[in-house]
């Protein structure tokens, strides 16, 4: 991204800024604030629109800055008003698993419910730690794990953005009153209730901690299990991985799943089955381990990307798959746009409308 010139954007004074070096003095913060404006909107999408805003808005506003405090804590300041600006004149987003209980049997006819905001997945291979106060809460990939960044959209805007500053990036109640515009009163009133709510959502156990306990050999064998289990269909192979109270949801499909007899019921009837030929790659996405699956409809061609699935785990088994359906998704993984036909590789089966 670069940032926009003079000539596009005229005014307070910008024209006296290089744009050249200001990117060149933002880039070493770029990636860490681009993911804050994804915990603060839960969007790589909106994250992408958020941080150019906020550092067109910033470049306008460098000559009025003169360096007065911390660059880095300015640029907080400015990316926070313009995702508190967002949040206030947009839906939450959500999950499958907000809006409505598990389906009990799989569902033929599931179709994309186009009116709710999705939370989508987050690339974090190449996440910034960026300095911190040594008494923050969350570590950094903690900070974009799903549960933790979905439970943060069920925040009202000045919640969402106190806890953050204060857990994750180790801003102080009054460097963020004066980002905000209030009290530290009231930040630490935010906080706390905002504290209660994710505690009561996010799972004492973080994904950064699960994986710890896990050597690298395990979590590969994890991750390329649950692959070839779906390219050869094989469902036995599947339920090995899964926990009895496993999940899995799909936006934007509606429907979602909990248990194994559903979950494996639902495989069945689709993945396993009647979608096609797959082929997969390994990624991570939220702090956790992520494949990316590619869906070949016809006898052939290339395969061409589906889903983004995100694993959640427990001990060594998956307790949670959430499979980001749309292909949009894919270009911010830098994954391929299409992966070419092996022989031997994968399976076909036409699929009905509505299931994939």
């Amino acid at each position: 991204m670069s940032v926009t010139s003079p000539k596009d954007a005229p005014g307070r004074g910008s024209e006296a800024v290089d744009p050249a070096a200001f990117t060149a003095l933002v880039a070493p913060l770029r990636r860490e604030l681009h993911a804050h404006c994804y915990r603060m909107l839960g969007s790589t999408h909106d994250a992408d629109d958020a941080l150019q805003e906020a550092l067109l808005r910033a470049w306008r506003g460098l000559p009025g800055f003169a360096g007065r405090g911390s660059l880095r804590s300015w640029l907080y300041t400015v990316a926070t008003r313009t995702c508190l600006d967002l949040v206030a004149g947009r839906r939450r987003r959500a999950l499958p698993v907000d809006l409505g209980p598990a389906s009990e049997r799989a569902v033929p006819d599931n179709r994309p419910a186009d009116h709710i905001a999705w939370l989508g997945p987050y690339p974090d291979a190449d996440l910034a730690a960026g300095p911190a106060a040594p008494d923050v809460r969350y570590e950094r990939r903690e900070a974009v794990e799903l549960a933790f960044v979905a439970a943060l959209q069920h925040l009202p805007g000045n919640q969402r953005a106190a806890l953050l500053l204060f857990d994750v990036l180790g801003f102080s109640a009054a460097e963020i009153a004066a980002m905000m515009h209030t009290s530290t009163t009231s930040v630490n009133s935010a906080l706390a209730r905002a504290r209660r709510m994710v505690a009561e959502r996010v799972p004492a156990a973080s994904q950064q901690r699960t994986l710890r306990t896990l050597d690298d050999a395990r979590l590969r064998e994890i991750v390329t299990g649950y692959a070839t289990a779906l390219e050869n269909g094989d469902a036995d192979a599947l339920i090995a991985l899964l926990t009895e109270d496993v999940t899995w949801s799909m936006p934007p499909m509606p429907q979602w799943y909990r248990g194994l007899a559903a979950v494996m019921d639902f495989a069945r009837q689709a993945p396993l089955t009647r979608c096609g030929s797959w082929r997969h790659l390994p990624t991570s996405a939220n702090g956790q381990p992520a494949v990316a699956s590619y869906l070949r409809r016809g006898a052939t061609g290339p395969y061409l990307p589906w889903s983004i699935n995100v694993l959640t785990l427990r001990g060594a088994r998956i307790a949670e798959i959430t499979s980001f359906l749309e292909v949009t998704h894919f270009p911010a993984f830098g994954l391929p746009d299409a992966l070419p036909p092996t022989r031997g590789a994968g399976r076909h089966v036409v699929a009905p409308p509505g299931i994939a």
